[in-house]
């Protein structure tokens, strides 16, 4: 099975920062896609998709020091959905990239021109062992759990 989200977009926001009790750090911040594409009548639309994006820890506070509303960014993660209670009771169900991984590319209007993507020596770091750093999900290779 596979769960893998991979989005390039812009920030609607400064990400939210969240200092928990047991001291773990979590950051949330919305990205934009745009798709473009003719309609019927060969005029070119453009459609915006928003993304809720959460990171944790390390991640959280290098999101709290790097990204900046319209910034584009680079994001690798999973997607999940959680459900909670709202003030008045009700049921709610959200949909989240929680991410693993992200590069700032530049600015959304600004006239940096070093947006690049990322390479292969931009992949990040293999598990080094610590708790904060456990993977949450290890490949299998088994060839009989190969899905063709």
């Amino acid at each position: 099975m596979v769960n893998r989200v991979i989005l390039i977009g812009n920030l609607g926001r400064d990400p939210e920062i969240r200092r928990l009790e047991n001291g773990a750090v979590v950051a949330k911040f919305p990205i934009a896609t745009n798709e473009n594409y003719k309609d019927k009548n060969g005029e070119w639309q453009s459609q915006t998709e928003w993304h809720d994006v959460v990171v944790w820890r390390n991640l959280a506070e290098r999101a709290e020091s790097t990204l900046k509303k319209g910034a584009s960014v680079y994001v690798e993660g999973k997607l999940t959905h959680r459900t909670w209670q709202d003030q008045d009771g009700n049921n709610r169900r959200t949909t989240e990239v929680v991410a693993n991984y992200f590069r700032v590319l530049g600015k959304r209007e600004g006239t940096d021109s070093s947006r690049s993507f990322p390479s292969a020596l931009d992949e990040p770091p293999a598990y080094s062992g610590s708790v904060n750093d456990v993977p949450t999900e290890m490949p299998n290779t088994a060839d009989d759990d190969l899905p063709f």
